[in-house]
């Protein structure tokens, strides 16, 4: 299928609103992966996709880092409509080529819409956009990476080149861009962590010494009690209902936070049961707490102090002091301060009675066993990370951090993100690391902490930073501040993305700009010494191999390990002696040197081999904290709120049902009732009424920010929408031009996404 076989033209923009659904998955789920997959692809290479997805021998989902079960206990089809949709975006019969890019503009591909640029298929050959040139032009291999090679060793600072990697890439190829970048001399090693987690690693390797859950997947079904704060299963990573299933069934309780009502999290059919097809499914929720944005720090501060009190009146059997005195340390300073809380402020950062809370009180008392979930709706604020601190605080209470079916479970999104931590992209990774990395490949790797993205794009607006090579993701659609970004990339000397498809990023260029083609997930990747498999890890440290099964989108198609290996081979040239050219034509010698860098993969080659892999050791498990008192930490966390001046909303930013980060599908989001639109905002009927609005009317959003510049987003729709009063809701990447450079998140420097203040100013229709 050529890409002129693709559509030409966006989905028409017609907005209807249906009651939001109190069900997800089901029969309409499969329905809707399907259609999406048959539209992208033939019969075969769906079927081809789906059978391999998520098995033992088969690839690993790109949509998301939700672990699978155990090889002997997954369903054939071990995959959910997202992640269908997803790998059969990706496997699209759709091309592009030189043909393409003779016909669009740069200027045009930049007036085009996320939706258009993703249905026009896969890239085929490497581009480049030359200096004072409107359009991409065909490049040979050699040439583009030569001209990648000469700018960054004519830089007169390593420091000036930006090495930005998404969740998508494989640990192999995130290895060995973290070395390239490391032994030419830099530490700056953005990625989308920075945008999502960062707050989470922040504050659990502050309090429990490692930045990552502790929970497995069987942890999960044997709890007595999940806290579900901040995230929507449902459309982020559907198969968590599935577990969630399984711990209802096992006489667990789910208790859900959250400023909107989340269709998966009322009730779930799954679609390989018949309970699932033909019956009622599950109901999820015990109990919603329908939260105000940001009032999760003061909801578990309020827990915390009920905790205290019941300890009080009953000492000895509410808190488990054996636990406490032996593996932590902070609780006297920790407990002055919980219990300076004030109801009056709770009830006003939260909107929860104290009936509701003391609800959740007396679950938390009847469980043994507690695991708090959570994703981007806690660590997207700029209390982020206290809020998360103040969640550790209240599994440590009662033990659970470190046992069975208990602890923290931060929910990642990209299906890799977390391994490519592991593997070192990050920019300011420990000395440890850094020490190991040296002995292995006899170097010194600089050990001056780089530039995370927020501060990337600071480089690049000031004319720090010159080079830009994206491997993967879609840069100036996932960060904030848009204008400010996309700005800040066109003054680079130099701009290079390693992708699988076109996406707004190749369309805002530095003076050169490269787009480099490379193999998806799903592809089979043959190099020198025959096939090749890559690994991934989940968000619960699961570690497994992932094997592409279709043929390569095109002949010219080069994998992530080989483009890296030899623009590394072509800057560096002998110096440090690294063995690219090995490591480009046999995978396994990069998890060979892997293993000897990074603890908890000895003997890597043989243990991922097995159906499954295998999991990495998390010392907190073990009840081991790496802190520097050796025990975990209580923290004292100050009450703080957002605060709404009267007349302004905080609005989140958020996925729609029909799209994978930074990319729709369709102009819907069926669990919500909103279809054929995306320029929308969900608000509060009574908000609405309080700023003289109507349902239906368009207004501008304009983000207010304390540097006085005016950030607007234009011609919105306003829906009336059971979202907390004072909240607001809108799609990203459109709003994400709202949303401050300089609004982050304490400590992590996150962009405070879920929480932007704005005014609505109602327009004449068009």
């Amino acid at each position: 299928m050529s890409s002129n076989e693709g559509p030409t033209q966006d989905p028409v923009d017609d907005l209807s609103v249906t009651p939001p659904k109190t069900w997800a998955t089901g029969v309409p789920a499969v329905t809707h992966a399907l259609r999406y997959s048959l539209s992208q692809t033939s019969v075969r290479r769906t079927a081809l996709t789906l059978l391999n997805i998520n098995q033992a021998k088969g690839f690993d989902c790109p949509g998301c880092a939700w672990p699978e079960p155990g090889p002997g206990k997954r369903h054939f089809n071990e995959y959910c409509e997202n992640g269908a949709k997803h790998v059969n975006d990706e496997a699209t019969g759709r091309r592009i080529g030189a043909d393409f890019f003779r016909a669009h503009s740069i200027a045009e591909l930049g007036r085009a819409s996320d939706y258009w640029l993703n249905q026009q298929g896969r890239l085929t050959e490497p581009m480049v956009k030359r200096p004072g040139a409107s359009h991409y032009e065909p490049i040979g291999w050699g040439e583009a990476l030569g001209l990648i090679a000469d700018e960054l060793r004519r830089l007169d600072s390593p420091d000036r080149a930006l090495f930005y990697t998404s969740g998508r890439l494989n640990n192999e190829a995130a290895f060995l861009l973290q070395l390239f970048a490391r032994a030419y001399g830099t530490n700056n090693l953005p990625d989308c962590s920075n945008m999502c987690h960062e707050s989470s690693g922040f504050a659990l390797q502050e309090t429990l010494g490692i930045g990552k859950g502790s929970v497995s997947l069987d942890d999960i079904h044997t709890a007595d009690l999940v806290f579900v704060v901040g995230q929507n299963p449902g459309t982020n990573h559907p198969r968590m209902l599935s577990a969630l299933e399984e711990t209802k069934r096992n006489g667990g309780r789910v208790i859900a936070v959250n400023t909107l009502p989340e269709a998966g999290l009322i009730r779930f059919k799954h679609p390989q049961k018949a309970r699932g097809v033909i019956g009622r499914g599950t109901s999820i929720a015990d109990q919603f707490l329908h939260i105000r944005a940001g009032g999760d720090l003061a909801l578990f501060q309020a827990l915390n102090r009920l905790l205290l009190e019941a300890e009080d009146a009953a000492p000895g059997t509410v808190l488990d002091r054996a636990f406490i005195d032996a593996h932590t340390t902070g609780f006297a300073d920790f407990a002055a301060q919980a219990r300076t809380v004030s109801w009056d402020d709770v009830r006003t950062a939260t909107g929860l009675s104290r009936e509701e809370i003391e609800r959740v009180h007396e679950q938390v008392l009847a469980s043994g066993k507690v695991i708090v979930c959570w994703a981007m709706g806690l660590t997207q604020h700029k209390h982020g990370v206290p809020t998360i601190r103040e969640i550790v605080n209240f599994l440590l209470l009662r033990g659970n951090v470190g046992r069975p079916g208990a602890g923290v479970c931060p929910v990642r999104g990209h299906s890799n993100v977390q391994g490519d931590r592991t593997m070192g992209v990050w920019e300011r990774m420990p000395k440890e690391f850094l020490d190991a990395l040296g002995h292995e490949f006899d170097f010194t790797p600089p050990a001056r902490h780089g530039l995370d993205s927020v501060d990337a794009i600071r480089a690049m607006r000031d004319g720090r930073a010159t080079v830009f090579l994206g491997v993967a993701g879609n840069f100036v659609r996932a960060t904030p501040d848009s204008t400010v970004t996309e700005d800040a990339m066109r003054r680079c000397r130099l701009t290079a993305h390693i992708s699988t498809k076109l996406n707004r990023s190749h369309a805002v260029c530095g003076e050169t700009a490269l787009i480099l083609p490379t193999l998806g997930r799903s592809d089979r990747d043959v190099q020198e010494t025959g096939e090749q498999f890559y690994t991934v890890e989940d968000s619960m440290s699961e570690v497994h191999a992932s094997r592409g099964k279709l043929p390569p989108a095109a002949p010219r198609l080069l994998s992530e390990v080989a483009i890296i290996s030899r623009l590394a081979r072509r800057t560096l040239g002998s110096e440090p002696a690294i063995p690219w050219e090995e490591f480009e034509a046999d995978y396994g010698t990069v998890r060979d040197r892997i293993a000897r860098v990074i603890p908890g993969f000895e003997d890597f080659n043989a243990r991922v081999a097995r159906p499954g892999g295998f999991r990495l050791p998390n010392p907190v498990n073990e009840r081991v904290f790496r802190t520097p008192s050796g025990k975990a930490v209580f923290t004292r966390n100050a009450f703080t709120m957002p605060e709404i001046p009267e007349g302004h909303l905080l609005l989140q930013t958020l996925r729609s049902h029909d799209q994978w980060n930074t990319v729709p599908y369709a102009m819907n989001d069926r669990y919500r009732g909103i279809h054929n639109a995306r320029r929308v905002v969900l608000v509060n009927p009574d908000d609405l009424t309080a700023l003289g609005l109507a349902e239906r009317d368009v207004v501008d959003l304009v983000s207010v920010w304390r540097d006085g510049v005016e950030r607007r987003a234009e011609r919105f729709v306003t829906v009336s929408y059971p979202t907390t009063r004072g909240s607001a809701a809108a799609y990203y990447p459109e709003t994400n031009i709202l949303v401050p450079l300089d609004s982050v998140a304490d400590f992590s420097n996150t962009p405070t996404s879920k929480s932007v203040l704005v005014r609505l100013e109602r327009v004449e229709a068009a």
